[in-house]
């Protein structure tokens, strides 16, 4: 008899990634989710096929079907009680807003257990198992042994999927596209009972270290490529990464962040390592397949420009770390200058509002009151945010057009 995978979210990541890998190793995969068409679907067909949009090794197969499947309702609340209690291994792929929502639908089924069974949460959310830990001690019965019976597991997803021309969805709509990309990593710590054995699930005990690496040098490089990649009058972000100026910008970027992350955890990364990760994430953001766009990877300027995400985080990491703060301010200033806009013309409705604010107070002024940089840093990124014309195309034979050896371990 195969475990069961009990998974909430039958969307790109829970089909593409999380069902994927507990099908292939071996266990049964059942979906929870809210669309009718699609449980009805997955019901009835019981597998999907997953296309590889990626550069494969010969003789590696670009699609492959997904096997014993199934899908319930998520307003099915008997149903999901009766999956939860029966759960070897339960998962979410649902989005910040739908998770409180998700743990409550489960408590009732969680409440019904005698043995312990582990959540992953394939949803990349900063503070997941608190998260969880408050909703779930309010839904679950008084004195319910929630510490030792469910393991709450953060985890870190790096998989990037493209988006899915209609005619291919109207085409299958259980189809999904993704690169080749296949790995969860997880807080080993977070597990309670037996730990699931499945091939892509890589489980950490320094869990804050990756957590990093994928905030810093993932995120961070990615946004800095479309920032660049805008600036240079790229739509898409393979042709950004075509462009010599900005993937040489892009790698000093994330060479920064990875060699200050060595220092800040040593027992986790080394050079080699980085430099592996580095050129492989650099290689991915170049997959024409994926076409991802300028606009999507680099919008939502006020959250990418707090003080703890990716921009202003990996600013202060490279600072503590005595690296080269020059690439970083640079990136920070082509966020300030991020002006792109969807297919039909139209900007995030959050970049008018912060654009127009950098506009009314300056941008060192928001620097300091939203990015809560110094006074100096502050104004030194400010007078990289309005190069005079030509200026970024000039600094490129400086960084770029000679280029340096690559070497993450180098300061």
């Amino acid at each position: 008899m195969h475990k069961l995978y009990v998974h909430f979210g039958a969307g790109n990541i829970g089909r593409s990634l999380a069902g994927a890998l507990f099908s292939q190793a071996g266990y049964d995969v059942l979906f929870v989710d809210a669309a009718p068409d699609l449980v009805r679907a997955l019901h009835e067909r019981r597998r999907y096929r997953v296309v590889v949009k990626d550069v494969l090794p010969p003789g590696a197969a670009d699609s492959y079907w997904v096997e014993r499947v199934d899908a319930i309702s998520a307003r099915a609340a008997e149903a999901v009680a009766d999956a939860v209690a029966r759960a070897d291994v339960i998962g979410t792929a649902v989005g910040a807003q739908v998770l409180p929502l998700v743990l409550r639908t489960a408590a009732p089924g969680l409440a019904r257990r005698v043995t312990p069974v582990s959540i992953l949460f394939c949803e990349n959310l900063h503070g997941a198992a608190a998260l969880a830990r408050r909703e779930l001690t309010a839904a679950l019965p008084p004195g319910f042994p929630l510490a030792g019976r469910v393991g709450l597991v953060e985890t870190s997803i790096g998989k990037m999927v493209p988006l899915m021309p209609a005619e291919a969805r109207d085409r299958d709509p259980l189809e999904v596209w993704c690169e080749a990309y296949n790995r969860i990593i997880a807080d080993r710590a977070g597990f309670v009972g037996p730990i699931p054995e499945v091939p892509g699930l890589e489980l950490k005990g320094c869990f804050a270290a990756y957590v990093e690496r994928k905030l810093y040098v993932h995120n961070l490089g990615h946004a800095t490529c479309a920032c660049h990649g805008f600036l240079k009058g790229h739509a898409q972000i393979w042709e950004a990464m075509a462009d010599p100026a900005v993937a040489a910008e892009t790698r000093a970027v994330m060479d920064a962040t990875a060699r200050a992350l060595i220092r800040r955890y040593p027992d986790e990364f080394d050079a080699a390592g980085q430099r592996a990760h580095v050129e492989d994430l650099l290689r991915r953001f170049g997959n024409r397949a994926l076409g991802d766009t300028v606009f999507r990877v680099g919008r939502d300027l006020p959250r990418k420009l707090a003080p703890g995400d990716r921009f202003i985080g990996g600013l202060r990491l490279v600072a503590a770390c005595g690296g080269d703060l020059q690439p970083l301010c640079r990136a920070v200033a082509a966020a300030l200058q991020f002006r792109a806009t969807d297919e039909s013309g139209q900007p995030f409705a959050a970049d008018v509002a912060f654009l127009d604010r950098i506009a009314a107070e300056g941008a060192q002024a928001v620097l300091a009151a939203h990015c809560g940089l110094e006074p100096a840093l502050a104004a030194r990124i400010a007078a990289l945010a309005k190069p005079p014309p030509g200026l970024l195309q000039a600094e490129c034979s400086g960084f770029g057009c000679q280029e340096e050896p690559h070497d993450v371990a180098s300061s």
